[in-house]
């Protein structure tokens, strides 16, 4: 069984699009993939980190690279309902009937971005519940559907108040996402000029902003295709992979990782999208790997990806992020063993076990098989640990 053409066109114009904003942002290659996963699942993602790192201006190139209605906002702990769902309609109230004017707001938005999520007031959260969940819009006592996607939320951090976790969990994938690395900031500066120039025409184009608007090249990609390939994820066979992700499943709740049912359930089909964005009609392990953003925190990021990574990269899967080989992980090793009896007050001793450390985590999270290399990286811990101990004695 293979897929029809008009299904290939439309995963090829999709593939594309992340071809695209691959080029324009540096370092955010994954943040694309996963935008081209939550939107054919018509799932949520949850990207978290600092700002200033260009998600905002991803998103929005986003949206209109697939002609989508966008919407996006900052919340602040002031934000009031109107400003996300729309004003109150005041002819429709004086003749008794209570109705949000809607048009242009959140509740018709295709692919929405809500910055600083969680800042919301309960009552605006409560009726993003709603929204991300059912689709639905509560306008006065009518119930109104909306066309909503996918809704993409970005915070500093995850919040800790229990009030907040339902809308949190809403967000079945999750990425963190940091500042790019030094070694990469040639890569930014050059992707980041093309993008102000283009500004710049954009703003000339436009008169100086002062009337028209700069002309906007076709999408290659329309939410028909969307919604078309959100269909297909259902007729991808998940019979061979359905027992392992269960296993899956397991192992991640045995590491301590809190994943709801309904996280669960989603989860799945995530994996089905995976496959079908590799253009197979069956999915397999090598269609595990958005699960690695299946986390519920940050820190719990590095035991998922320990869990899943391994099987995807058994079956030919896409990589992470490339490991060092373990010979060098142990060349690391002998320096640090050597500089050991150089080490003698505290603060040198805890910076040397803090790169001990580095290794043990890089050692559990590429080489999770090794056992040997895991054995010898947490003897030199010990013997370090001891010796610490002994210094306080």
């Amino acid at each position: 069984m293979s897929w029809p053409p008009e299904t290939l066109g439309a995963v090829n114009r999709l593939k594309s699009v992340q071809r695209q904003l691959k080029q324009m942002f540096t370092g955010r290659e994954t943040a694309v993939e996963l935008l081209a996963v939550a939107t054919i699942c018509r799932e949520h993602l949850l990207l978290i980190g600092p700002p200033g790192t260009a998600k905002t201006e991803l998103l929005t190139r986003f949206t209109e690279q697939v002609a989508a209605r966008g919407f996006h906002y900052l919340l602040t702990r002031f934000t009031e309902p109107s400003e996300l769902f729309g004003p109150l309609d005041l002819e429709k109230f004086r003749k008794g009937t209570f109705h949000i004017r809607t048009e242009g707001m959140l509740p018709e938005a295709q692919i929405a971005f809500l910055d600083e999520v969680f800042q919301g007031s309960s009552a605006i959260l409560n009726s993003l519940l709603t929204l991300v969940n059912e689709r639905v819009f509560h306008n006065g006592s009518r119930r109104q559907e909306v066309p909503l996607i996918s809704l993409v939320g970005a915070s500093n951090s995850l919040p800790d108040d229990p009030a907040v976790h339902a809308f949190a969990d809403r967000f079945v994938l999750r990425l963190q996402v940091d500042r790019v690395p030094d070694e990469r900031l040639d890569e930014l500066i050059g992707q980041g000029w093309e993008l102000e120039l283009e500004r710049i025409e954009s703003t000339v184009l436009a008169g100086g902003g002062t009337g028209g608007a700069a002309p906007r090249l076709l999408a290659p990609l329309e939410v028909a295709d969307l919604v078309a390939l959100h269909g297909r994820v259902g007729e991808v066979q998940i019979d061979d992979i359905q027992p392992i992700y269960a296993t899956v499943v397991r192992e991640l709740r045995a590491e301590g990782i809190e994943i709801s049912d309904r996280r669960v359930v989603k989860g799945l089909k995530l994996v089905a999208a995976a496959a079908l964005l590799r253009e197979a009609t069956a999915a397999a392990p090598a269609d595990l790997w958005p699960l690695n953003h299946f986390w519920s925190r940050p820190e719990e990021a590095e035991v998922v990806q320990a869990v899943i990574q391994p099987r995807v990269s058994e079956d030919g899967g896409r990589q992470l992020q490339l490991s060092r080989p373990a010979p060098e992980m142990l060349a690391d090793l002998g320096v640090l063993e050597a500089q050991e009896p150089g080490v003698r007050t505290e603060v040198a001793l805890g910076a040397h076990l803090m790169a001990l450390n580095r290794l043990r985590k890089e050692a559990l999270r590429f080489h999770r098989g090794d056992a040997a290399l895991r054995k010898r990286i947490e003897e030199v811990i010990q013997r370090s640990l001891g010796r610490l101990e002994g210094a306080h004695v």
